[in-house]
């Protein structure tokens, strides 16, 4: 967008602050929104997933990453519609976070409710901190 330079300036003084707030405006936001808690032997992710079919959503441990993708598909009739205003994302997504320690993908759970998906990583036992007694000599 051009913003018009008058006679008595030579810059509109807002440029800038137009320029770098239609960037923060127009700038794709990380779908979907997560949170993410360390509890003290596993961590949880929530992800917001409405409108996403368990069955499309695959989720990977390896080591200490773990990535889960999946797809958020159209309606059926999208072609057919015209549109005044569309804000709702669809497409495929793919998220991967690196834990501080080894995951346990047997003990992994995923479930999802009410459009939230939630994944709970456990920690591997060989990972776990032990405490070591001291003995007096």
């Amino acid at each position: 967008m051009l913003y018009p330079v008058t006679p008595f300036s030579r810059q509109d003084p807002c440029a800038l602050v137009r320029r770098v707030s239609d960037n923060a405006i127009n700038a794709p936001l990380r779908y979907p929104a997560v949170n993410l808690w360390q509890a003290e032997d596993a961590v949880t992710i929530s992800a917001d997933v409405p409108g996403v079919e368990p069955s499309d959503i695959d989720i990977s441990v390896k080591e200490n990453v773990v990535t889960f993708s999946g797809e958020r598909k159209a309606a059926d009739n999208d072609e057919e519609l015209v549109w005044h205003q569309r804000e709702r994302a669809f497409g495929k997504f793919s998220r991967a976070f690196r834990m501080p320690f080894n995951l346990d993908p047997e003990k992994t759970e995923a479930r999802v409710s009410n459009g939230v998906l939630e994944i709970t990583l456990h920690r591997r036992d060989e990972d776990k901190p032990r405490r070591i007694e001291v003995k007096a000599a």
